[in-house]
């Protein structure tokens, strides 16, 4: 499928396309998460995360759900995502970059003495924002200062709110995390890392028992073999070890949550929660209620 200059908006330049980084798999990123199958991180690099959310896709259109990005697939995202364009300048607001950014301690016990976790650079919040990695970001606009009133390129349109969703299936042999209406109606997927052979995540039916957009982070050592041997209560923010999002699931230490390093989910384990890229993991919990059901499977 070609991709005219009309469907980017704005042409993306030569430089980041490079090695296996491609504009086919950039446009399948940005249209899958505009219809609301999160590849995860939108980077242009194909792989698992965006293999899983077009299969995800063609599933609900009816297609071979096979993952590949084939030409009746990508003329389905297109239809399916609207005309609007892919890329689209962005002025920066002062509120987008007002810090304060330091780095992240590299302790567990440091972090939890230095008060809210937030983030390292105004490009790592930018990243965040649009859902990017923060080097694709960096090579889409490699003079920018992300200051204040530059303006930089980025993904368009892929910010919208979800319908309400009536129920969560957790699927830890794919990664995934559905999110579906009351009617039973796919609203979203998810790449999701569940668990692992030595903090499995539960099983069976759940609900959500209660949210916090704005969550701390408290380190219990008894039951980890990681992080020090002290209880460590650790500031919200979107680099803490939950990436400051919790949906709680009713269980000691169990919940949907963020994360501080997006371009892990799906390929590594947690500790027996569901995570989530941060922007996924607002996106969710915006959509959810303490009568949302939770079912593992």
């Amino acid at each position: 499928m070609e991709l005219s200059a009309e469907t980017w908006g704005e042409v993306p330049p030569d430089g980041p396309f490079s090695g296996s980084r491609d504009e086919v798999t950039l446009a399948a990123q940005i249209m899958l998460a505009r219809v609301d199958h999160s590849p995860g991180v939108i980077d242009g690099y194909p792989g698992g995360n965006t293999q899983r959310a077009l299969s995800a896709f063609q599933k609900a259109q009816g297609l071979d759900d096979d993952g590949q990005l084939d030409e009746d697939s990508l003329k389905a995202l297109r239809k399916a995502a609207g005309d609007g364009p892919l890329l689209q300048r962005y002025a920066i607001e002062a509120s987008d970059v007002d810090g304060p950014y330091k780095s992240v301690a590299g302790s567990m016990k440091a972090m939890g003495e230095g008060g809210h976790v937030g983030y390292g650079s105004a490009s790592e919040e930018l990243a965040e924002k649009f859902g990017m990695s923060e080097s694709f970001l960096k090579a889409l606009n490699p003079d920018a200062s992300f200051a204040a009133g530059e303006e930089i390129l980025v993904v368009a349109g892929i910010n919208d709110a979800l319908p309400k969703v009536a129920k969560i299936e957790v699927d830890g042999g794919e990664n995934e995390l559905r999110a579906y209406d009351s009617s039973g109606n796919l609203v979203a997927s998810f790449p999701a890392t569940v668990g692992s052979d030595e903090f499995p995540s539960p099983s069976g039916e759940m609900s959500v028992a209660a949210i916090a957009p704005e969550a701390n982070y408290t380190f219990d050592p008894s039951d980890q073999e990681w992080g020090g041997d002290e209880t460590l209560v650790i500031a919200p923010g979107p680099n803490n070890p939950i990436g400051g999002i919790w949906i709680d699931l009713g269980k000691e230490g169990y919940g949907i949550h963020g994360s501080p390093d997006p371009a892990l989910i799906g390929k590594t384990s947690s500790h027996g929660c569901v995570r989530l890229t941060n922007w996924d993991a607002r996106a969710l919990i915006e959509a959810v209620s303490t009568d949302t059901e939770v079912i593992f499977v």
